[in-house]
């Protein structure tokens, strides 16, 4: 009994985590639209297998409810405009090789004429298609019905099941990134404290250009994520998380070029002073020390910014502080043991000021304050777009605040 309830845990948590792929999601997503669409052009048209709805209702649907929305009317504009070529084609000079050349020709040029962007290629597909099975007029008519079938059951099918919020996607990208970063100052502060070979502090360098790669695998999921927070009916505040993770992103995005540019400097360092350690004793296990501060600060910086606003949000505020505070008091030891350490031996100065520069840079862009002047400006930034392109929406926002705040009257007493 005890086995039967393990595997039952098991298989939950497992599900539990399907939920949160989005290949997965997708998969069920566009399997179930595609099917309902199929019935339902089975009770309208004439065809006795009417493969376009379900063909249209899988280009529609989309892993979020604003990208359905946005790309859905192109989508549709491109198997419209690809089934009427294929119809007039069709009527004309039936199919050739020379008449499909010309038909997919002239596909290609409706599609960047009807505007419908990264969808031109449907258009030429969407004709052929309906070509190489259409021979009668009535026929190919009744695709057009079908290919408004799929499209308005893709559309229903997000409006009623609103697809999920891939928030905590993107906030496990993002603390994976934070945590491949505190793993590279580890490594870069353990080969600080000795004597770094060059092919060493080059690996470093390459890892730290890999993370160029990493940004834009989290930069993809958090888009996915603003996308899915977007006229989405179940999240409130969409704008403010949209912001804090962006914003979010963009610090550890520089925090990754610094780190690249100190890796850099190590790796210079190493090159002229090999075979002697990079900085004495002392000196190199505060540099271990520092990056090993630095990078636990920057796992917590990812943590706050991926946390609600909630009580784990404020502890991971509480312990990057702590961590911050920390790392800067070793920064001005590190500083002083620099200075010394140059005063003795005036060889390379400028790559040891370079390092310190580095860090320094680092711990300004985790300090809180400066996060918050930055989240303040996004939001302002965000707001006022948001004004400029609906106008009378915002119109209608002031309007309504008016009314809320307007004192309601008292009765008269004398009536």
């Amino acid at each position: 009994m005890r086995d039967v309830r393990e595997a039952w845990a098991a298989g939950a948590v497992r599900v539990a985590k399907w939920r949160q792929e989005p290949v997965f999601v997708q998969t069920v997503r566009s399997a179930a639209a595609a099917t309902i669409a199929y019935v339902v052009a089975l009770q309208f048209s004439p065809e006795v297998a009417p493969l376009t709805a379900p063909l249209t209702a899988l280009l529609v649907v989309q892993v979020t409810l604003y990208s359905t929305l946005t790309t859905g009317v192109r989508r549709v504009n491109s198997v419209v405009a690809g089934v009427l070529l294929a119809i007039a084609f069709s009527a004309i000079v039936g199919l050739t090789w020379w008449s499909l050349g010309l038909l997919i020709l002239a596909s290609l040029a409706v599609g960047h004429l009807v505007r419908v962007s990264e969808f031109v290629p449907e258009v030429a597909i969407s004709a052929m298609l309906v070509l190489g099975v259409t021979r009668v007029g009535d026929t190919a008519w009744a695709r057009v019905l079908e290919t408004f079938i799929g499209a308005v059951v893709g559309l229903g099918f997000n409006l009623l099941f609103a697809p999920p919020v891939w928030v905590v996607a993107a906030g496990e990208s993002i603390e994976d990134l934070a945590r491949r970063m505190r793993q590279l100052m580890l490594l870069v502060g353990e080969e600080a404290g000795g004597r770094t070979p060059v092919a060493y502090a080059a690996e470093r360098l390459y890892e730290a250009r890999r993370l160029d790669h990493d940004i834009v695998e989290v930069d993809a999921a958090l888009k996915q994520a603003e996308d899915s927070l977007k006229l989405n009916p179940r999240v409130r505040e969409g704008l403010l998380h949209r912001v804090v993770l962006r914003t979010g992103l963009d610090t550890l995005e520089i925090c990754t070029v610094v780190l690249r540019v100190l890796a850099r400097s190590l790796t210079d360092l190493a090159k002229l002073r090999e075979p002697e350690p990079l900085f004495e004793r002392e000196t190199g296990a505060t540099v271990e020390q520092l990056l090993g501060e630095v990078g636990d600060a920057v796992v917590s910086f990812a943590v706050l910014v991926t946390s609600d606003v909630s009580r784990s949000a404020e502890s991971a505020e509480a312990r990057l502080a702590t961590e911050l505070a920390s790392a800067t008091a070793t920064r001005d030891k590190l500083a002083q043991l620099m200075l010394d350490e140059v005063q003795r031996d005036a060889r390379q100065w400028q790559l040891h000021g370079a390092v310190l520069t580095e860090v320094t840079r680092i711990l300004d862009e985790l300090d809180m304050e400066h996060r918050s002047d930055r989240l303040l400006e996004e939001l302002d930034r965000c707001t006022r777009e948001q004004r400029e392109r609906l106008p009378s929406l915002a119109r209608l926002r002031r309007g309504l605040r008016k009314l809320r705040r307007k004192p309601r009257t008292a009765p008269d007493r004398a009536a």
